[in-house]
This record gives structure tokens, sequence and C-alpha cells, in this order.
């Protein structure tokens, strides 16, 4: 089994912060952390965007479901094409590590998958694949459903930091005060995670779920009056000139086949 510290040793993480992160000298009572996969696929038409969501309805899902992943998240953007996003739960380093064997293990996906999977070099299933791995915070260490309403929408954010201690600051913030003013104010998220494995790093990505681009807007103007916050983003140490060097930001609809 490949547990945290063979993770870290195999993988080549040096940082102090990462391997807090990872947990490799947690206390016993440290709860459980979920860790996230977020790939982005990266397509060039609709058909291709079509084939990826049969693909991910038809036998991507139910094979991830079949060995414990779930739920899965499969998102397009509010406005582009691409590219399309794939957001999965593990609960613990093994699974990531060993995920394309188990589902090329699984005679039904293959069979179900074969059009998707095997699609020649003339004729690609999508341009590439960007994948990130992230682990929870501590402050929210599991993947949670914020809503459910047929017209959802969800926002994705990354914000980066200029070294890995202003992002640790970073996450600091959230865990000790921010997520509760979130919460308080109805910015409901599905996740919150720090990047492991990815670009731009140091990083740490967020999402949020709305019944609607309204109740985005109005939960966002709660946040931005709310006193606790305005007392928080005054203290020097977490001014976002001082931990922040960048923020990304993206609205998603959920895919017919998304789970999230």
């Amino acid at each position: 089994m490949l547990d945290r510290r063979s993770f870290i040793k195999m993988s080549g993480i040096t940082s102090v912060a990462t391997l807090g992160a990872l947990g490799a000298s947690a206390a016993e009572d440290e709860p459980e952390r979920d860790y996230y996969e977020l790939r982005r696929y990266h397509i060039a038409n609709e058909d291709q965007k079509v084939a990826l969501g049969d693909f991910m309805g038809d036998a991507a899902i139910p094979a991830l479901n079949r060995l414990g992943i779930r739920p899965v998240g499969v998102f397009e953007p509010a406005q582009d094409l691409s590219p399309i996003y794939v957001l999965l739960r593990h609960t613990s380093m093994e699974s990531v590590a060993t995920l394309t064997q188990r589902l090329l293990a699984d005679a039904e996906f293959t069979a179900k998958g074969a059009s998707f999977l095997d699609t020649p070099v003339s004729d690609r299933a999508y341009w590439h694949i960007e994948s990130m791995l992230m682990v929870a915070f501590a402050g929210m260490p599991h993947l949670e459903m914020p809503t459910t309403a047929e017209g959802r929408v969800f926002q994705l954010r990354t914000y980066k930091s200029p070294s890995v201690k202003t992002g640790q600051k970073k996450i600091e913030m959230f865990n000790t005060a921010e997520l509760d003013i979130f919460r308080k104010v109805g910015m409901t998220a599905v996740f919150f995670g720090e990047t492991l494995i990815g670009d731009d790093m140091p990083n740490l990505t967020y999402m949020l779920g709305f019944d609607g681009a309204l109740e985005q807007e109005a939960a966002w103007q709660r946040f931005f009056k709310d006193p606790d916050w305005i007392e928080l983003r005054a203290k020097p140490e977490y001014s976002d000139k001082a931990i922040l060097c960048g923020i990304t930001d993206n609205i998603l609809k959920p895919a017919a086949c998304s789970q999230i």
C-alpha cells in the first residue's frame, strides 16, 4: 500500500510546508482528508465534447464509482467550449496512484468505453489532459454537495502565492477564519484544496456552488459587506498584496453526466 510517506519519497517533495500538508508528521488524531484530482480535458470541437460526455456518463463515472471514487464532477465552461473539468475525489494516496491500472482492469469500463479509449491518432478523442493533485484543507477535510438545483452554477477559483510561506499563510487565513465567514454568508463550497502537484505553484484552489447566477452575485455581496471579513482583510499579514500574486476565476456549469 502506498502511504503518505512512500508518496513523499517517490515524488521528491521536500518543502516543509508541503510535507505538513501531506501529513508526514501529523498527530495520530488528525482527521483524514480527501485528495482531489482535477483534470482539464482540452478539446477542439463539439464532436469531441459530445464524445467525452458520452464516455464519462456511460463508462468512466460508473467505473469510478465502483472503485469508490464518488461523486464525480464534470463541468463545462459557461461561455467557452474548452476545457472540460473533471473532479475526482480520492480517500487515499493509493487510490490516486493506482487509478489507471484499476480502471483498465475493469472489463465493463474498457468495453463500454472502447469507442473513446481506442480512438486512433488521426481522430483523437481530445487534444490533451492537464491534471493537478490537491489535499483538502483541514478546515474542510471532505467534499460537500452544496446544491442540486437544476440551474446551478459553479465557481472555480485559484489563488497563487509568491512563495511557499505566503501560500501557507493564505491557507491559514481560510482555516482559522475565512471559511467560517464563507459559511455564514452562504458561500457554499464543494472543496478547498492545496495543490501538491500542478502548475503555477504554490497555489490553492476551491470550488463554490450556487443555485444560480443571481444567488452567486448575492452571496459575494454579502461576503464583501460582512464585518468579520472587513476586519480580517485589514490585518497586514493577510493582505492580498502580501500573500497573493494572482487569482484565476472560472464560471462553470455541470455537464449532463455530472454527479455534482
